[in-house]
C-alpha cells in the first residue's frame, strides 16, 4: 500500500470544511453503471501508485465583469493577473471564452492567449476553452498552429463543447453542433494540427484537400539560454519561474506511446461521453470547478476503462494521466476565515449576475445553482485558506487522485489588486509547499 504524506493524513481538520449541502454538480454516474466495472480498491481507499511527477500550478482567468466593473476593467486585470503569474513563477494561464454574458467578457481565449504569448517569455499560456460548437475546427487549428509555432511551443489549445445557448444560433452552427458534433469537429481539429493535407467529408464539414498552412508539426525553434533567463532583453533579467519548464502544457500521445508533434489539446470533460472520448482520442482531460475528488476519481476510472478498450497500455496512461488538468479555486489570506470571506463577498454576486444573463437556443429550461451555496462549495472543494491550507489542498488532490496540474481561479475577489496580490502569494507561499 502506497504510503500517504503526513500532510495528507492531517489535512482534514485544517481549515477544510465539509461540503456544504446542495445541488449535485456532477453528471457523472457511479462506474458500475457507466464503466461496467467497479472501482478497484486503491480507488475505493483513495491510494493510487506513487508519482513523483511535481504537482503544476497555473492561474485560471475568465475575465469576469463583476458587477459596477467595465469590461475594459475585467480584461485588463486579466492580462496584469497573466503578466504577475509569470512574475510569481506559476506553469500557467488558462484562458476562458464566453459570448454575450458578463460572467466571462473575453470572446475569444485565442485572440487573447496570442496577446499573453507576447507579453510573456516563459509562462505556458492555455485556452479553457475554446468552444468547438461555434468555431470552424480549420480556422481553430490555424490559429493554434500559429500560436504553437511563433511561442515556442509555449500555447496549449483546450477545447470543449461549450453548452446549448444562444450563441449557436448568432454564429449559425445550429444546436445540432452541440448535441452530436462534437466529435466530428474535434477529429476535424486533430487532423488539420497533425497533418500536411486535410479534407473533409462529413455531415458537418465537407471540402476538397487543401495544405496545411502553417504546420503545426514542424519543428519549433527553441530560445537560446541568454534568452530564456530574460538576459537579452532591455529591461535585464526576469525572475526565472520556478515551475516553467521546456515543454508544452500537455501531451498527446499515439497509440504506440510517442509524444504527437504540434500543440498540446485538452478536452474539457463533464460527461461521460466527453470522458471516453478524450480518453479514445489519447488527450487528457481539463476536470472543471465543481469537480470533489471523488468526482475526480469516478472520471479517471472511466478514463481508464475507454483509455484500455482503444487499444492504449497501462504506462501510456500514466503518462498521459500527468498532463490531466484540474480546475479548482485559490485564494490565499493569514486566515482562512478571511479567505472565505473575501469570495463569499464578491463571488455569489458575480454568478447571479453573469450566470443568469445566459439565454438557450431553443428556450429550454435550465436550472442555476444558488450562487452562494455554490460559493461555499467551491470554498470547501478547492485551495482556499492559509499558505498551508492551499498547500495541504493541492498535494492531498493530488496524492489521492493522481492529478499533478492546477488551473486556479485567482479573480475571485474581483478586484485587480486583490488578484494580483493572490497570485504573488501563491507563487511566494504556496508553490514552495509542493516540493
Amino acid at each position: 500500500m502506497t504510503k500517504t504524506s503526513p500532510r495528507a493524513e492531517t489535512r482534514r481538520p485544517v481549515g477544510v470544511r465539509p461540503p456544504a449541502p446542495g445541488p449535485v454538480l456532477t453528471s457523472v454516474p457511479p462506474l458500475t453503471a457507466v464503466a461496467g466495472e467497479p472501482l478497484t480498491a486503491a480507488q475505493r481507499t483513495g491510494t493510487l501508485p506513487p508519482d513523483t511527477a511535481p504537482v503544476r500550478v497555473g492561474a485560471f482567468l475568465l475575465s469576469a465583469q463583476f458587477p459596477g466593473q467595465t469590461h475594459g476593467e475585467a480584461l485588463e486585470r486579466t492580462v496584469r493577473a497573466a503578466v504577475e503569474a509569470e512574475r510569481a513563477g506559476l506553469d500557467s494561464v488558462w484562458l476562458a471564452e464566453h459570448h454575450f454574458v458578463p460572467y466571462g467578457v473575453c470572446p475569444d481565449a485565442a485572440t487573447l492567449a496570442a496577446l499573453l504569448l507576447g507579453r510573456t517569455r516563459r509562462i505556458g499560456v492555455g485556452t479553457a476553452v475554446s468552444v468547438l460548437s461555434t468555431s470552424h475546427p480549420v480556422a481553430l487549428g490555424e490559429q493554434a498552429a500559429l500560436l504553437h509555432l511563433t511561442s515556442g511551443g509555449r500555447f496549449t489549445l483546450g477545447v470543449g463543447r461549450g453548452g446549448p445557448w444562444i450563441d449557436l444560433d448568432v454564429f449559425g452552427s445550429g444546436v445540432e453542433a452541440f448535441e452530436n458534433g462534437f466529435p466530428e469537429r474535434l477529429d476535424l481539429l486533430l487532423r488539420w494540427l497533425r497533418g500536411s493535407q486535410v479534407g473533409a467529408d462529413g455531415p458537418q464539414f465537407s471540402f476538397p484537400e487543401v495544405p496545411v498552412v502553417p504546420q503545426a508539426t514542424e519543428s519549433l525553434r527553441r530560445p537560446g539560454l541568454g534568452s530564456w533567463l530574460g538576459l537579452d532583453e532591455p529591461s535585464g533579467p526576469v525572475r526565472f519561474p520556478r515551475q516553467r519548464q521546456d515543454t508544452g502544457l500537455g501531451e498527446e500521445l499515439t497509440t504506440a506511446g510517442r509524444p504527437v508533434a504540434g500543440p498540446p489539446v485538452v478536452v474539457a470533460c463533464t460527461s461521460p461521453n466527453g470522458v471516453r472520448l478524450a480518453a479514445e482520442r489519447g488527450l487528457p482531460m481539463l476536470l472543471g470547478m465543481h469537480s470533489g475528488d471523488d468526482d475526480k476519481l469516478r472520471m479517471l476510472e472511466l478514463y481508464r476503462t475507454a483509455w484500455l478498450a482503444a487499444g492504449r497500455g497501462e504506462e501510456q496512461l500514466r503518462r498521459i494521466s500527468r498532463q490531466h488538468v484540474a480546475a479548482g479555486v485559490a485564494q490565499v489570506d493569514d486566515r482562512a476565515s478571511e479567505a472565505r470571506a473575501t469570495l463569499l463577498n464578491a463571488m455569489p454576486g458575480w454568478f447571479e449576475y453573469g450566470l443568469g444573463a445566459h439565454r438557450t437556443v431553443d428556450g429550454r429550461e435550465r436550472k442555476m445553482r444558488d450562487p452562494h451555496q455554490y460559493t461555499e462549495l467551491l470554498c470547501d472543494l478547492h485551495a482556499v485558506g492559509t499558505p498551508k491550507q492551499c498547500a495541504d489542498r493541492l498535494l492531498a488532490t493530488a496524492e489521492r487522485t493522481g492529478i499533478r496540474r492546477f488551473a486556479l481561479l485567482a479573480e475571485g475577489s474581483g478586484d485587480r489588486e486583490t488578484t494580483l496580490h493572490n497570485i504573488a502569494r501563491l507563487g511566494s507561499e504556496v508553490l514552495p509547499q509542493l516540493g
